[in-house]
C-alpha cells in the first residue's frame, strides 16, 4: 500500500485513482500539523509514501510564508523521519521554483537551487529535510503542472477564451507543461522502484517535452480546443506579480532514465485532458 499526502490536489487526485493507494485529506493528516502527518505514517505503516501536498499559491506565500513554511517545509521533514523509522521510501514532489531562472540551458539535478521567492524557499526547505532524514528518498521536481483537475493555466485559458477575444500571455518564461497524470505516474514508478533499489535514491527532474512559452502553451490549448481565441504575447514585465516568476523552467530530465522513464508528450496529454474537460 502506498499512503498519499494531498487527497484533492492535482497529483494526488490522479494518484487516488490508482490501486493500492490511501490518499489522506487534511481532515486526516493536516500538513499544518507535522506531528499529525508523521503519526499517520506510522499508524498506517504503508509500503511506501508518495508527499503530493503543498501550499502552491505562489504570490499567496509571499504574505503567508510562516505557513507555507510549515506546509512545504516542516511537514515533508516530518514525513521523511517517519519514512527513516520504518525503513520505506517517500517521494516528494517539488518545483522548478527552488530555481531563480537564470540563463537559457536546462537546470540539472546537480544545479544550486537558489529560489527567487518564499514559494521556492520553502520548497526548498523541504528538499533539505527530506534529504537530511535519513529515509530513502526521491526529490521529483516538476513544472507547470495542468490537469482537469483543481485550478491551472489549462482550465484558466479555456475559461478567459470563453468571454475574450484576445488573450495576453507571456512569452518570456520558458518551460515544460506537465501532466498530472504523468507526474503521478512517475512518482508510483519511482516510488515502487525505491522499495527494491534504495541506492536509486536521490534528485529527479520530470517535465513535459517539448520546452514552450507560457504564450506558446496557450496557443496550442486554443487550437486543440478549436477556439478562435488570439494570444497577445507579452514581456513578463507587462504582467506584474506579488511573487517573481523564473524566467527559465527548463528541467533537464536525464536521470530519469534510472527508472526507464522519458519526458511525458505533453501535448498528447494536454488533448486528453481538454476531453475531459469538454473543450
Amino acid at each position: 500500500m502506498i499512503l498519499v499526502f494531498g487527497k484533492t490536489g492535482q497529483v494526488a487526485s490522479e494518484l487516488g485513482l490508482m490501486k493500492g493507494v490511501i490518499s489522506l485529506s487534511r481532515a486526516e493528516a493536516d500538513l499544518t500539523n507535522p506531528a499529525a502527518c508523521s503519526a499517520a505514517i506510522l499508524a498506517y505503516k504503508p509500503a511506501a509514501v508518495i508527499n503530493a501536498a503543498a501550499y502552491t499559491s505562489v504570490d499567496k506565500c509571499e504574505e503567508e510564508e510562516e505557513i507555507a513554511h510549515v506546509i512545504n517545509g516542516l511537514a515533508p521533514s516530518a514525513m521523511a523521519k517517519s519514512c527513516a523509522d520504518l525503513s520505506i521510501p517517500i517521494v516528494h514532489i517539488s518545483t522548478d521554483y527552488v530555481f531563480d531562472g537564470w540563463g537559457v540551458t536546462p537546470f540539472t539535478v546537480a544545479d544550486v537551487p537558489s529560489p527567487l521567492g518564499a514559494y521556492g524557499r520553502t520548497k526548498l526547505h523541504g528538499e533539505r529535510g527530506v534529504m537530511d532524514s535519513g529515509a530513502v528518498y526521491a526529490i521529483l521536481r516538476t513544472s507547470w503542472v495542468f490537469s482537469e483537475h483543481g485550478n491551472n493555466f489549462v482550465k484558466t485559458m479555456i475559461r478567459l477564451g470563453k468571454s475574450q477575444s484576445v488573450v495576453s500571455v507571456v512569452n518570456d518564461q520558458i518551460g515544460g507543461p506537465t501532466s498530472a497524470r504523468a507526474i503521478a505516474n512517475a512518482a508510483m514508478a519511482i516510488a515502487i522502484g525505491l522499495q527494491g533499489e534504495p541506492e536509486k535514491k536521490g534528485v529527479y527532474h520530470f517535465s513535459g517535452a517539448t520546452d514552450v512559452s507560457w504564450a506558446e502553451f496557450a496557443c496550442k490549448i486554443f487550437s486543440l480546443a478549436q477556439m478562435d481565441v488570439a494570444v497577445r504575447e507579452i514581456p513578463t514585465s507587462d504582467y506584474p506579480t506579488l511573487a517573481k516568476r523564473p524566467l527559465n523552467s527548463c528541467l533537464d530530465c536525464t536521470e530519469l532514465t534510472k527508472f526507464d522513464l522519458e519526458r511525458p508528450d505533453w501535448i498528447s496529454d494536454l488533448t486528453d485532458v481538454l476531453k475531459k474537460l469538454g473543450a
